[in-house]
């Protein structure tokens, strides 16, 4: 554990900022529910983000579109029961930012208000600006998304590296400088090339919180599921697994079937048991009712 973070009892909006003016790491998970996100706020990670990414690596759907605000708001009130240390922050899902500044303020105040969230997060660059100053001017912190947003999977042609060009690099620029002028505390950077999230970093007074990034962001996020060789589809570049528990848990379940199958499970030890008495009078009471009934037969 980061030893500066050892003596933090609550990690809030201005200690993140503190962060990259004392130029520490930000570190950054996802958790869907109480027992992952107990585990990682106990670890001291930072920063938690119950994340769109529910839609894929918990609900099974194909992308992060189809999830809903009330999904997000059910994994969102688990986390918040198990946090107490990290930051709390949750991605507003498809929709609920599309329509109006109005609307997008509703949906972010069930967030905080019923789910438990700290702050929102939206993807996007100069054209959520203003969303972003709204929801700041209404006292919602926000962290800003640009790059390769999942939520514009389709526009984009699927998930693919952004940035590489010099007029797209130019543009995540100007969003990123744009998240930042709006009032946004924090800004991801997903899936560009290094050297512009270096750039980025190096030119913006909030931090930045790479994905697919490099290492030059202020800080680092993962997909839990993905730490922990939990996903199914094919593993980013980006990934790096510290644990395989896909085969932990296929062993365990093979072994619970094969123990059941062969009698092995549960065993004397493992099962609850009569007195020596009870017992006893319990054998007594039948053998006397059995008499009763011959006797009436």
């Amino acid at each position: 554990m980061d030893p500066h973070s050892e003596a933090v009892s609550k990690i809030t909006v201005p200690l993140i900022l503190d962060r990259k003016l004392r130029g520490e790491k930000i570190t950054y998970l996802t958790a869907y529910d109480y027992p992952t996100a107990r585990l990682v706020d106990e670890a001291g990670i930072d920063m938690i983000l119950v994340g769109d990414s529910l839609a894929q690596v918990v609900l099974g759907y194909d992308s992060t579109i189809p999830v809903t605000l009330d999904e997000m708001l059910h994994h969102l009130r688990a986390v918040r029961r198990a946090t107490r240390r990290a930051l709390l922050i949750v991605d507003l899902p498809y929709g609920t930012y599309h329509v109006g500044e109005e609307e997008t303020l509703r949906a972010s105040i069930r967030c905080l208000k019923e789910g438990g969230a700290e702050a929102v997060k939206i993807e996007g660059g100069k054209k959520r600006a203003a969303l972003i100053r709204r929801l700041v001017e209404a006292e919602i912190p926000v962290m800003g998304h640009i790059g390769l947003t999942p939520q514009s999977v389709h526009s984009f042609g699927g998930y693919r590296v952004q940035g590489r060009t010099l007029e797209s690099a130019l543009e995540l620029l100007a969003d990123a400088q744009a998240v930042e002028d709006a009032g946004a505390f924090a800004l991801v950077l997903e899936g560009i090339p290094r050297e512009l999230a270096a750039l980025i970093t190096g030119r913006l007074r909030i931090p930045t919180v790479g994905i697919g990034a490099g290492p030059d962001c202020d800080g680092q996020v993962l997909v839990v599921h993905d730490l922990l060789g939990l996903s199914f589809s094919p593993r980013a570049k980006f990934v790096r697994s510290y644990a395989d528990l896909a085969a932990v848990l296929r062993d365990a379940f093979a072994r619970f079937r094969d123990d059941v199958l062969a009698g092995r499970y549960p065993a004397d030890a493992e099962s609850y048991h009569w007195s020596a008495s009870l017992r006893e009078q319990f054998e007594k009471e039948v053998a006397t009712r059995s008499l009763e009934d011959e006797f009436e037969g």
